[in-house]
C-alpha cells in the first residue's frame, strides 16, 4: 500500500505537508459548508482555492501594508506592471505591454464583462463542455444563449471535436468563443497545433476568442502552456486573455486580475465596460501581493508544483489499489482532478447523496459542469497530503459500502 510518506518531500524550503486550521476565517470552502451542501461535517475538497499559506514574502509584504493603517483608494504603479510584464516573459517568452493590460476583480467578472461588450442579447456564445461552470451564469444571465461544442473523451484523454467546432462557429448568432486553456475540470493543457486549428476556425468566422489562462501557472513535469495570444499577430488582435496570480500564488480574496487585450480598439471597448460598473480601483492589498509574488516566489511556485505532482501520484496509486473501480483522468494542468465514477453509480443525484452523505467528503459534482459532465467528481489536490488521504479513504470506503 503506498502511503503519503512514502512520497514525502525532501530538501525543500516551504512545508506543503502543515495543516493550516481555515475555520472560523469566514472561509468560503470550510466554513459555509452547511449553507452550500446542507452538511457541516465534511471533508471539503471543491472549491478552487489552496488550503496551502501564500509564500512567505507574500505574508510579509501584506503584514507590511497592513501596518501603514490607511487603506485608501490603490492604482497601479509601473512597478506593478513591470511585475506582470517580466511573468510572462521569464515563464512564456511572451513580450507583452503595459497599455495592454486592464485590472479587473476577477477573471469571471472579466468575461460577463466581455460578453457583455462584444455580444448582443440573444446572441450566441461557444463553451465547450464539460466546463467550468461559472461561464454559464455569465452567458445565461446576461441574456446570451450556450452554444456547446462538447469535448470528446478518447480513452483517458479529452479532445477537441474540430468538425463540431466548426459548424457552430458558423451559427449566424455565435460572437464569442470562451476557451478553458487549461482546461477546468477536465485537466487538458491544449498543444499549439490544438490550439492554431481552433484559432483558425474562430478568425474565419469572426469570433472573438475570451482565452481563460488563470491556471496556466500550473503544470505537470514535460507539458508546456502557449499563451493564445502569443501565437501570431492575428490571435492577438482577435482574443483577450484573461490571466491572474490568484491561482498560482492562492490570493484568490484579493481579487485581482490582469487581462490582456492587444488590440487598442478592443481594449477602449472593454475598458468602457469594466468603468461602466466603477471597477477602477483594486484594493489596497492585492498589488503588493501580486508584485512580490511575480518578482520573489517563483521557488515557492516549483516546489508547489513538485508536491502537486507527488499528490497526484499518491492519487493514482491510492485508486488503483483501492477503488478500480473509478478512473482517474490524469490532468496535463491545474491543481482539479476528474474522476469517473460512472462504473460505481450511474445515478448523478444517488453519485452526490454518497459523496456527501456516506463519505462525507464535498467535491464539485460533474453534473454542475453540464454535458458530458455527468458520473464525474472534481476533486481539489491542492491540499497537505494528509488531508487528501483522508478524503480518499472516506471516498473508498462509502463506494464499498455502496
Amino acid at each position: 500500500m503506498l502511503r503519503a510518506a512514502d512520497i514525502a518531500m525532501s530538501g525543500t524550503k516551504y512545508n506543503f505537508d502543515d495543516v493550516v486550521n481555515r475555520r472560523n476565517t469566514s472561509c468560503e470552502k470550510w466554513d459555509f459548508l452547511e449553507k452550500n451542501f446542507g452538511y457541516d461535517d465534511l471533508l471539503p475538497l471543491w472549491v478552487a482555492d489552496m488550503d496551502f499559506r501564500s509564500p512567505q514574502p507574500v505574508i510579509d509584504a501584506l503584514v507590511s501594508r497592513a501596518k501603514h493603517g490607511i487603506y485608501g483608494y490603490t492604482g497601479l504603479t509601473n512597478e506593478y506592471y513591470d511585475s506582470v510584464i517580466g511573468w510572462y516573459r521569464r515563464r512564456y517568452g511572451w513580450e507583452i505591454r503595459k497599455e495592454w493590460i486592464v485590472y479587473t476583480p476577477g477573471v469571471v467578472p472579466a468575461v460577463s464583462l466581455a460578453i457583455r461588450a462584444f455580444s448582443n442579447p440573444g446572441d450566441r456564445i461557444i463553451v465547450q463542455t464539460p466546463v467550468y461552470y461559472p461561464f454559464f451564469k455569465s452567458i445565461e444571465s446576461n441574456g446570451r444563449q450556450v452554444l456547446n461544442n462538447r469535448l470528446k473523451l478518447n480513452g483517458d484523454r479529452y479532445e477537441m471535436d474540430f468538425d463540431d467546432l466548426e459548424e457552430k462557429a458558423r451559427d449566424s448568432r455565435a460572437r464569442i468563443m470562451i476557451l478553458c486553456s487549461p482546461h477546468n475540470p477536465v485537466g487538458r493543457v491544449w498543444k499549439k497545433d490544438e490550439l492554431k486549428r481552433l484559432g483558425r476556425i474562430c478568425a474565419d468566422n469572426g469570433l472573438l476568442v475570451i482565452s481563460d489562462e488563470i491556471h496556466s501557472d500550473i503544470t505537470y513535469p514535460g507539458i508546456v502552456h502557449t499563451n493564445f495570444a502569443s501565437i501570431s499577430e492575428e490571435f492577438a488582435s482577435t482574443s483577450i486573455t484573461c490571466t491572474s496570480a490568484s491561482k498560482t500564488f492562492n490570493l484568490a480574496g484579493l481579487q485581482i486580475s490582469n487581462i490582456i487585450i492587444p488590440d487598442e480598439k478592443k481594449r477602449s471597448i472593454f475598458s468602457n465596460e469594466v468603468e461602466s460598473c466603477s471597477n477602477v480601483h483594486p484594493n489596497s492589498f492585492a498589488p503588493d501581493a501580486v508584485m512580490v509574488a511575480y518578482n520573489e516566489c517563483e521557488d515557492w511556485l516549483e516546489e508547489f508544483r513538485a508536491y502537486l505532482k507527488g499528490n497526484l501520484d499518491f492519487l493514482k496509486q491510492f485508486v488503483k489499489e483501492n477503488v478500480p473501480e473509478v478512473r482517474v483522468i490524469e490532468p496535463e494542468g491545474t491543481y482539479l482532478c476528474w474522476l469517473d465514477f460512472r462504473r460505481v453509480e450511474q445515478d448523478v443525484k444517488k453519485l452526490e447523496r454518497m459523496m456527501l452523505r456516506d463519505a462525507k467528503v464535498a467535491l464539485d459534482e460533474g453534473y454542475i459542469f453540464r454535458d458530458g459532465g455527468e458520473g464525474f467528481e472534481r476533486i481539489n489536490l491542492a491540499c497537505p497530503r494528509s488531508i487528501l488521504r483522508s478524503a480518499l479513504e472516506k471516498i473508498a470506503e462509502a463506494v464499498k459500502k455502496h
